[in-house]
Parts: structure tokens; C-alpha cells; sequence
């Protein structure tokens, strides 16, 4: 049974006009509807109704956060042109998608308009080490400056943030070389300190070692002086002939021999002369006690002169 031409007709029409009555909107969207040209409604996102062919859906307005990357070139306060790379982060507000939609033609065009001034009129106010150490007060100023401007229009800035300072690279290679020229120096101010506490330390270390040494040399001097009392007192019991000059000789002539030891066991020493016959014992023993004769003298002498001094003053 074939179905007559006007009833396939109107079937086709019937289910065109159910597919414009009815529109569905996604989800963070929302539809601007117009009837014959002319704003009528916005429509959030579900299933909507619409008189077919007389409301007409004209766009859809993304309602998600937005990222629009911006590169700018400027120049600092110390006369250096740098490269920024810019991304503001930016949304429809719902409460007013139809003022984002029918106030700006080109939304993103006008935005990195806006960035654009205020980045060159933030950034020539620093030099360049600044633009590194306060870029996140810069990307603040941005933010503002730009909120104040879009809000009106229907749009919310949500970041503004400075991704990339790129200068020239000879000022790049530039601040390469002071670095590493800095780091030198305190590498090599490091270093002297180092040097400067080792020469310290080791100057500390041999007072010290001398001193102790020092110590021990006149510890070790009174034990032989002490022991060569013992020695002479053990001797003169022994031998209750023998006279003082003999004991002297004695003791010497033991020092003497003591000392050439002590000069053999030396291996530092590569050769050494020095009498080493008995007998000139003899003459140094009478240098030493002339020696102290004359010192003794001396210092009767003095106490004399003291003395007659002190009479004379009293007088």
C-alpha cells in the first residue's frame, strides 16, 4: 500500500518543525536565542523549547575558564628590550552572557589589547633585574587594570600571569658572565678564608707544640740538673778524697759525651767537626769556671755600686 505523496509531505514537515522546536545546550554553554534579529533570551544548557523559525539560536557562548596567551616585546628602565610571554586566564560570567556577546566583537583581540598597555606601562617603570624579582607584582597590576576594564562587558579575569621573561640573548650572555664572575669572586673569598684559617690553625698548633716542648725541655733540664745532684752527693760519699774540680770534670766529660751521642743519632746531619780528645776537657771546664768568676765579680760590683749609691743618697 504506497502512502500518498501529500501525507509523506507533511510527515517531513512535522518532524522538521520537532526538530526546531526543540534545542539542547551543553553543559558550561549557553545558548543566545534572537527572534527575527532581535535579542530575545539566553538558554542554559539542557533541553529547551523554541517557536521554529522565528527563534532562531544565533551563537553559543562558552561559559568555561579561558586562556589567551599574549607575547609582548617592551623595554625596561635601563633602556633593555625584552620579550614577555603573558597568559591571562579569563571566563564568561553567567549573569551576564548577554553583555559579553553583544559588547565586544573580537573578545580576544581586545583583551591582549589591554595587556598590551599594561604591560608597557608597568614595565618600563623597572629594570631589568626587577622585571625577574617582582614579576608577580607586575602580572598583579595586569590582572586589576584588566578586571576594572572587562567587567562591564560580561567578563571575569580569573589569573594574569607572566610565563616567560626572554631579553636579548647578548644581555642573556651578559648576565651569564656577571654571574658566573660572581660566583668566582666568592669562590675565591671562600677559598682565602679557607687558606687564612689553616695558616691560623697551624700557627696556633706550633705555639702550642712549642710551648709544650718548652715545658718538657725545662722539665727535662731540672730532672738532670736534679740528677746530677744526686750523682755528685752519691760520689763525694763514695770517695771523700776527691775534690770539687774532679767531680766537675766528671760530670762534664759525661755531658760531653751525652751531647756527641745525641749529635750521631741525628740523621739530619751530614757531617760535623768538633774536638773530641779527653783531654781538652780540661781547658773547657777552665773556661766555664773562669766564666762564672768573672760573672760572680760583675756582680759584686754592681751590688757595691748599689750600695755606695744608697749610702751616698741617705747622706
Amino acid at each position: 500500500m504506497s502512502v500518498p505523496y501529500e501525507s509523506l509531505a507533511l510527515i517531513v514537515v512535522l518532524i522538521v518543525l520537532f526538530l526546531k522546536t526543540f534545542i539542547v545546550v551543553k553543559e558550561a554553554s549557553a545558548a543566545v536565542i534572537e527572534r527575527f534579529g532581535r535579542f530575545q533570551s539566553i538558554r542554559k544548557s539542557g533541553l529547551s523549547l523554541v517557536i521554529p523559525f522565528i527563534d532562531n539560536r544565533t551563537a553559543t557562548v562558552n561559559l568555561r575558564v579561558q586562556q589567551l596567551d599574549v607575547t609582548i616585546e617592551t623595554k625596561t628602565l635601563d633602556n633593555v628590550f625584552v620579550n614577555l610571554q603573558v597568559s591571562v586566564q579569563y571566563r564568561v560570567r553567567k549573569e551576564f552572557v548577554k553583555e559579553a556577546y553583544y559588547s565586544l566583537e573580537d573578545a580576544k583581540s581586545q583583551i591582549a589589547s589591554y595587556v598590551f598597555d599594561d604591560v608597557r606601562a608597568e614595565v618600563p617603570k623597572l629594570e631589568l633585574d626587577d622585571v625577574f624579582a617582582k614579576k608577580e607584582d607586575i602580572a598583579i597590576a595586569v590582572q586589576n587594570n584588566i578586571s576594572q576594564s572587562m567587567a562591564e562587558y560580561g567578563y571575569a579575569i580569573i589569573k594574569a600571569l607572566i610565563t616567560d621573561i626572554d631579553p636579548d640573548h647578548k644581555v642573556k650572555d651578559a648576565m651569564n658572565r656577571i654571574n658566573a664572575a660572581k660566583r668566582d669572586r666568592e669562590a675565591a673569598h671562600e677559598d682565602g678564608e679557607a687558606k687564612k684559617i689553616m695558616i691560623v690553625k697551624q700557627a696556633e698548633a706550633e705555639a702550642e707544640s712549642k710551648r709544650l716542648s718548652g715545658e718538657g725541655i725545662a722539665q727535662q733540664r731540672l730532672e738532670i740538673v736534679r740528677g746530677f745532684k744526686e750523682s755528685v752527693e752519691d760520689f763525694k760519699k763514695s770517695l771523700d778524697t776527691v775534690t770539687h774540680e774532679e767531680i766537675m770534670q766528671f760530670v762534664l766529660m759525661t755531658q760531653y759525651f751525652d751531647t756527641i751521642k745525641d749529635i750521631g743519632a741525628n740523621s739530619k746531619n751530614s757531617s760535623i767537626l768538633m774536638p773530641h780528645s779527653p783531654g781538652g776537657m780540661r781547658a773547657f771546664q777552665d773556661q766555664i769556671i773562669s766564666g762564672t768568676f768573672v760573672g760572680n765579680k760583675l756582680n759584686e760590683n754592681e751590688l757595691k755600686s748599689e750600695a755606695e749609691s744608697k749610702e751616698a743618697s741617705d747622706s
